[in-house]
């Protein structure tokens, strides 16, 4: 029998992608360094800088996701994103084991225009230039046959249970949840993709079980056209039954909050994705598959029923 293992199980895309999983009655193994017990599927320990330690969490895998966040800090990236991805791709090259790598989209920098999987790779940030290295150095790896993989790429997400995670999950749904002002970073004119995180965990089963993915740079589901700032939190507040007033935050005032907030000074080099069109494809993935994304209407209606209930 198959083992889909799921390499970084406490992320909201692995708590997204189990239940699919499962849904497809696959054996399934959680590996992380201290993975939550699930009933009915196994654990197992491990730390992703030690190659020993990944070598033996994921033996007898069939299909790895590597599916880690690790800490939002560009030199902390810069030291260890390189250790993890040449320790993932060694393991399963040396069990002819098929990896499914979810990546983001900091590689392409700011783009004019449409991303699409002929995007060039043009960094303007740290976190970009790390992003860049990895995926040459798996995808160096594609093109030689050495290792069967796909490399899955997503936006940012919502979703019912995406909260510390998302800036709309914070922004907004949280927001509103308190009775209080949903927010917007600098810009809410301007279309923002986002993916919804059902429809990337069914993607990246997808991937996994079709054989003519493999090799290949594929754009997780995301609609197009994208919403803008104020249409997304205008949908948002029908369902929250909420105001759909906005609060843009300022470039400047982000500055601000960086100098005290760590998390906020790493992200303050990626701003030009909320100042300028932040719009991205994922035709290729609907075309091949026949997959059609949840629209933002049935998607956002989802989030907020579960914010309602449980955020």
């Amino acid at each position: 029998m198959k083992l889909h293992t799921i390499l970084g199980a406490n992320g909201t895309i692995a708590q997204e992608l189990l239940p699919v999983l499962l849904a497809n009655n696959e054996n399934v193994r959680l590996v992380s360094r201290n993975p939550k017990a699930v009933k009915g599927v196994e654990t197992r320990k491990a730390d992703v800088l030690d190659y020993g330690q990944l070598a033996t969490a994921l033996e007898g895998s069939s299909v790895v996701y590597l599916v880690i966040g690790i800490q939002y800090d560009h030199k902390i990236w810069q030291r260890d994103w390189p250790v993890i991805m040449r320790n993932v791709i060694d393991v399963c090259k040396a069990n002819g084991t098929k990896l499914i790598f979810f990546d983001d989209v900091y590689m392409y920098g700011r783009v004019e225009g449409i991303m699409t999987e002929e995007t060039p790779y043009r960094p303007c940030s740290k976190k970009g230039k790390v992003r860049a290295a990895v995926a040459r150095m798996l995808e160096q790896e594609m093109e030689a046959g050495t290792v069967e993989a796909a490399i899955a790429r997503a936006v940012d997400f919502y979703g019912p249970g995406v909260t510390d995670k998302s800036a709309a999950g914070i922004l907004v749904f949280a927001n509103m949840k308190k009775g209080k002002r949903a927010q917007w970073f600098i810009n809410a004119d301007v279309p923002r993709s986002y993916n919804y995180t059902p429809d990337a965990a069914r993607a990246l089963y997808m991937l996994a079980t079709h054989q003519e993915a493999m090799g290949q740079v594929w754009h997780l589901p995301s609609v197009q056209p994208a919403l803008n700032g104020r249409e997304f939190i205008r949908l948002a507040a029908t369902y929250m039954h909420a105001s759909n007033k906005v609060t843009v935050l300022p470039k400047w005032l982000l500055k601000v909050i960086g100098w005290f907030n760590p998390f906020m000074g790493e992200a303050y080099e990626m701003n030009y994705q909320d100042a300028y069109p932040f719009q991205f494809s994922s035709a290729k993935f609907e075309n091949t598959f026949g997959f059609k994304p949840t629209p933002y209407e049935e998607g956002i209606r989802k989030t907020a029923e579960w914010y309602l209930h449980n955020g």
